[in-house]
């Protein structure tokens, strides 16, 4: 992503964080509704999902302009999501839902150029998630060394909390 695509995400997601939580039941309504097959990989309450969405994308975002770790974190997300039966061709219908939520909660505001970044943003996402959902079975020591027993979405704000 380029410095002003960063800019534009980290400004437009600043927009949708009040309604944070219409975000996240607006974001899975859609999702269960264009690949209703996913539904099934959800457990529990769905606003409680939503809101851990929302803790997820507000991590992310918080570490654009830290790659490195943000590479970290969503390989490890990627690594965990194999374990809840996550496999790549999910990544279309979520990325879909994502964008749809966004033109939903922000209208207007997002324009085009908004639009590409957070397309941007997702396509590395997926990258990222995917080498780790792929490479699952082969965690390099120095990486297992690092894990931690809490869930994946706490040890994400703990990345955010240190930037």
């Amino acid at each position: 992503m380029t410095p002003a695509q960063i800019a534009l995400v980290e400004q437009s997601y600043a927009e949708v964080r009040p309604i944070a939580g219409l975000a996240g039941k607006l974001f899975y309504e859609r999702l269960f509704e264009i690949a209703p097959e996913l539904a099934p990989l959800f457990k529990g309450d769905i606003e409680e999902q939503g809101r851990k969405l929302m803790a997820v994308l507000t991590t992310a975002i918080s570490l654009l302009r830290h790659p490195d770790r943000l590479q970290q974190a969503l390989e490890d997300l990627g690594r965990r999501h194999r374990a809840y039966g996550v496999d790549a061709a999910h990544f279309a219908p979520v990325g879909e839902a994502l964008i749809w939520t966004l033109e939903q909660g922000l209208q207007d505001r997002f324009t085009p150029e908004r639009r590409e970044a957070w397309l941007a943003l997702y396509q590395g996402v997926t990258a990222t998630m995917l080498r780790g959902l792929n490479g699952a079975e082969e965690m390099p020591s120095h990486l297992a060394a690092r894990r931690h027993p809490q869930p994946w979405w706490q040890r994400l704000v703990f990345f955010w909390r240190r930037a």
